[in-house]
């Protein structure tokens, strides 16, 4: 399964110098609003050290790891739900992504100037937080004139859509972003129809100084208080250790510098990894001669929907799945050594994925 994440914030808070440095490219990075006029788009692949274990072992003619698709959304302001700046069009790109990962300035610089004059980071999360509940306020209100008319009818699922959208409604209008409501699978099919900007998950990375990398700093401190309540995930890394960090061009290099700066993985891989664990995602594993390969999917889903992400046929035509345990296939370092120890599984379509299962899928079409 693709997974898109799109980096938000306000303007001059180090969208675009994070999103160069996470993937290599080289979006515009400038001292002034609106740098970034349409969303780029990088990709990050995610490392993943029991990929190149099970590659050392397999000695494959390739290895394909998974990867992350990032929009750099150009910087909201406020006013942006009515079209200030370049607003609508930020907001529908936000419209396309799966996760929001929220960057907020928590550092002071008198050469990057903020777009209000002064770093504080609750402040401009609320912005950005305002301008996503007054477009999704829009979005229900438009969908509550048709579900009333449709009400009419007496039908019960149309009175139950009405109930659904005008809660949907209070709360909005009461701060509360739709991914906070308390929904039933039905309600909740609902809300997803609409494709609100505040259903979606957020991930707040933190923008720090270099002194502030490991401990933090006061605009963190309060940052993390002011959002105590939503059970929220939160990281904070340097957006220009970032960047110094990808200029470097060996792996060598790369481990040199963490070493020297106390750090024990780059940002990257705290962004990976928690936007992994916020939209609960797993990887599991193909391997043979041809190709050793990562897959991502939702935790808790059965073989078929995971035979699905490589092609739409297996999932169809799924007969069975073969399943070994990452830890056994290191323990024995082939996959004969493991059927021979009797450790390789035969599941059915019931058989629940676990994170790192190496797969091969039997299917008929």
């Amino acid at each position: 399964m693709g997974l898109k994440c799109g980096i938000v914030g306000l303007p001059n808070v180090g969208k675009s110098t994070l999103f160069n440095a996470l993937t290599s490219a080289k979006a515009l990075a400038a001292n002034y609003p609106f740098a970034t006029k349409d969303p780029n788009i990088g990709v990050i692949t995610v490392p993943d050290k029991r990929l190149d274990k099970l590659a050392e072992l397999v000695q494959p003619k390739s290895v394909i790891p998974t990867a992350i698709e990032i929009l750099d959304i150009a910087g909201l302001i406020k006013g942006a739900s009515k079209g200030e700046g370049l607003g609508n069009q930020f907001l529908a790109n936000i419209r396309e992504v799966d996760a929001i990962v929220h960057v907020i300035r928590c550092f002071e610089n008198p050469n990057v100037v903020h777009v209000d004059g002064e770093v504080d980071p609750v402040r401009d999360k609320e912005v950005i937080d305002m301008e996503l509940l007054f477009k999704d306020l829009e979005t229900v209100e438009k969908r509550l004139e048709r579900v009333r008319k449709q009400a009419k009818s007496g039908k019960k699922e149309d009175q139950k859509a009405l109930a659904v959208v005008e809660h949907v409604k209070e709360k909005l209008e009461q701060g509360v972003p739709a991914r906070a409501l308390e929904l039933d699978d039905d309600e909740r099919a609902l809300v997803k129809d609409m494709f609100l900007l505040t259903a979606k998950p957020v991930l707040y990375v933190l923008n720090v100084d270099e002194d502030s990398v490991h401990e933090g700093n006061q605009y963190t401190q309060a940052f993390s208080q002011s959002v105590a309540g939503e059970n929220a995930e939160i990281i904070w890394i340097s957006a220009g250790i970032e960047a110094d960090i990808a200029q470097l061009e060996s792996q060598e290099e790369r481990a040199e510098f963490l070493e020297a700066m106390g750090l024990e993985e780059p940002g990257v891989n705290k962004l990976i990894h928690a936007s992994y664990h916020l939209l609960d995602l797993i990887t599991y594993f193909t391997a043979g001669e041809k190709e050793v390969r990562a897959w991502t999917i939702r935790r808790g889903w059965k073989a078929p929907q995971a035979a699905g992400v490589i092609h739409t046929d297996f999932e169809k035509g799924f007969i069975r799945a073969e399943v070994i345990k990452y830890e056994d296939y290191i323990q024995y370092g082939s996959e004969n050594a493991v059927k021979e120890a009797g450790k390789m599984s035969v599941e059915g379509k019931e058989y629940v994925v676990s994170d790192a299962d190496v797969m091969h899928f039997r299917f008929n079409v």
